[in-house]
C-alpha cells in the first residue's frame, strides 16, 4: 500500500474533513470540537485527533493545571491539507446538483 494512500484516507475521512475544517476557525477543547462538528462519539474524536496529530496536522497542547485543559489546534502542514480538503468539500456543495441529474441519468438508463 502507498504511503501517501493513509495519508489521504485519514484527511477524507468522515470526522478527519470535519475536524479539519472546524479547526480551520480556531483552536478548540475536545468538548467544544465535538459539539462543533456533532454526530461524533467522544471514541471516534479521540482517534481521529490522535490519528492527525501523529500524521503532523494537528497540534494537541496539553496544560498541566486543574482541571486539566487541553487545545487542539493545526499545524501549518494540518492548515494546508485542511485547506486543500475543504476546497474539495466547498466544490462538492456548489456541484451536488450536477452530480444527483448524473445518478438519475444513470438510474434511468438502467431501469
Amino acid at each position: 500500500m502507498c504511503p501517501s494512500r493513509l495519508v489521504l484516507e485519514h484527511v477524507t475521512s468522515r470526522w478527519g474533513v470535519l475536524v479539519l475544517a472546524a479547526l480551520l476557525e480556531r483552536s478548540y477543547r475536545f468538548s467544544e470540537l465535538r459539539r462543533t462538528i456533532g454526530g461524533v462519539s467522544e471514541k471516534m474524536l479521540a482517534q481521529t485527533l490522535q490519528t492527525l496529530e501523529r500524521d503532523g496536522f494537528v497540534h494537541r497542547d496539553a496544560k498541566p493545571v486543574i482541571p486539566p485543559r487541553v487545545d487542539y489546534s493545526l499545524t501549518p502542514l494540518g492548515t494546508e491539507a485542511a485547506e486543500q480538503v475543504w476546497a474539495l468539500a466547498r466544490w462538492a456543495e456548489r456541484r451536488v446538483d450536477a452530480v444527483q441529474a448524473a445518478r438519475e441519468v444513470y438510474d434511468e438508463a438502467r431501469a
